[in-house]
């Protein structure tokens, strides 16, 4: 299941900092007349608090400390628990001959503790659990020196691994990882979110995640724009209110779905199902003439239309509100004819699939759609690779709002939604849903949603957010493996009535 994020105090739309705003709220801190080894002090006590209570049965404890605050933390957080009397050792990695600062000032309180203290030599001393306080956010490239044999070590160990502020090796303003990364256990960070902890390769390495602000008032950071922001559940009940008693079909919109080529008419099913069950009042398919009979057998509340040419299209785009192209569409010359024909009516669109492959190859801005690509989709519209579009998911979804207009999601682990002036994060969803047709509920949701009166920006903000939760409260019921597509649709009913 994904990353549950654990807050000193419940807030709407967490803001999500980049590496370089943490500095920034601890100078401001420090500033304001918090003195900068006070901040580390508190730290360190909220990690050995932390510690204890999620592994109090943990009596042997190797800190592994690198020269920065990051180690000052881990400093902070072995002298506590020697004082507790526990089986406490310093593993310093790395040069610590010139340390300087509030790091040192912990490593002075440390050594005048009797805290004992040894140097890496290449080889991990048995534990309980360990500490990884090796790295902060300040690192921007592959762990070099001893430092890769030091996280290989700990991830090989079989024991917890606690890591403060972000797992070492992990890029904080990313969620890239370049070289040996640490595999935590749980992550507790500092003063704010680090935005690279929730997306990218952040949700698999930092295990459960904890917040703490560590006293630090949150107007701190009143006039820093984020990075990005993180949903919050609480905003679909705005979103989503309850229906009007007097509410009747024609006032929750007409979706149309286009798409559903040879041998893919299970796309358009999906897609379709999905915005009925999203709630949207009508729900209309055109696909190949030979697939009628299956849809219509499979669910019969959708409305199917046999399409051999895109002429046939046009009274089904007159009735639409919102279309939704691309599921199952193919890219051979019927389904280019279809994506000319849809883009040419000029009606608020969601754009999925071979929807975004076509765009690829005929390039172009609109500001009325809505874009769902995964990884591989986004490379081919920005012409690059998926690598590099995994290095930084932050660059790669604003270029894509930036290149092609309306709003781009850019899906994967913590989904990010671009708009035109921010970005949103969705921390759900699990690695079950990484299973065929599961993009094809995601944009008949936001269709439903759009029809339903929602601009784009929120029907794709509440659409990734409800596609998540379904997804998860489906595998709580049978498990990530295996799962389907299928699956949630019983749980979007329910996440879109919050």
């Amino acid at each position: 299941m994904s990353a549950e994020i654990i807050k000193e105090a419940p807030a709407m739309s967490l803001p999500l900092y980049s590496a370089a705003q943490s500095r920034e709220l601890d100078r401001r801190a420090i500033a304001t007349g918090t003195p900068g080894y006070a901040l580390m002090q508190r730290a360190g006590e909220a990690s050995f608090q932390f510690l204890r209570s999620h592994w109090p049965e943990a009596t042997r404890i190797v800190v592994l400390v690198g020269r920065g605050n990051n180690g000052g933390d881990g400093y902070v957080l072995a002298r506590l628990a020697w004082a507790q009397n526990l089986d406490v050792l310093l593993l310093t990695v790395g040069e610590h001959e010139l340390l300087k600062g509030e790091v040192a000032e912990a490593a002075s309180d440390a050594t005048r503790a009797r805290v004992p203290e040894a140097s890496w030599t290449g080889s991990l001393p048995a534990a309980d659990l360990y500490v990884d306080a090796l790295f902060g956010t300040g690192l921007n490239r592959p762990p070099s020196g001893d430092f890769p044999a030091a996280i290989d070590a700990l991830n090989a160990s079989g024991k917890p691994v606690l890591a403060l502020d972000i797992p070492s090796g992990l890029i904080a303003d990313t969620g890239h990882a370049p070289g040996a990364v640490v595999q935590a256990s749980a992550t507790i960070t500092f003063i704010a979110l680090k935005a690279g902890l929730l997306t990218g390769r952040g949700p698999a390495l930092t295990g459960p995640l904890h917040l703490d602000a560590l006293g630090l008032p949150a107007t701190l950071g009143y006039d820093i724009s984020p990075l990005a922001r993180q949903l919050d559940v609480s905003q679909l009940s705005g979103w989503l209110p309850r229906r009007p008693r007097d509410a009747h079909k024609g006032s929750h919109g007409h979706v149309l779905v286009v798409g559903g080529n040879h041998g893919m008419a299970g796309a358009v099913a999906l897609a379709g199902e999905a915005a009925l069950r999203a709630g949207a009042g009508l729900v209309s398919v055109a696909t190949r003439p030979e697939h009628l009979m299956m849809l219509n057998a499979r669910r019969p509340e959708l409305m199917c239309h046999g399409i051999g040419r895109a002429a046939d299209l046009a009274p089904l785009l007159a009735r639409a509100d919102v279309i939704v192209l691309g599921p199952g569409l193919g890219q051979d010359a019927w389904a280019a004819a279809l994506y000319g024909a849809v883009l040419d009516c000029g009606k608020p669109l969601v754009l999925d699939a071979d929807g975004l492959n076509l765009l690829a190859q005929q390039p172009d801005s609109r500001g009325e759609r809505i874009l769902t690509p995964h990884p591989g989709e986004a490379a081919r519209l920005l012409g690059t690779t998926t690598i590099a579009i995994q290095t930084d998911r932050f660059a790669a979804v604003r270029s894509l709002q930036e290149r092609f207009g309306g709003t781009a999601i850019l899906k994967g682990a913590g989904s990010l939604i671009a708009t035109a002036d921010a970005i949103h994060l969705c921390p759900w969803g699990n690695p079950g849903m990484a299973s065929g047709g599961m993009g094809d509920l995601l944009a008949g949701i936001i269709g439903a949603l759009r029809a339903q009166g929602l601009g784009p920006d929120d029907a794709a903000c509440a659409g990734v957010m409800v596609h998540a939760k379904a997804g998860d409260d489906a595998a709580l019921v049978a498990g990530e493996r295996g799962l389907m597509a299928t699956d949630l649709l019983p749980f979007l009913q329910q996440r879109v009535n919050p």
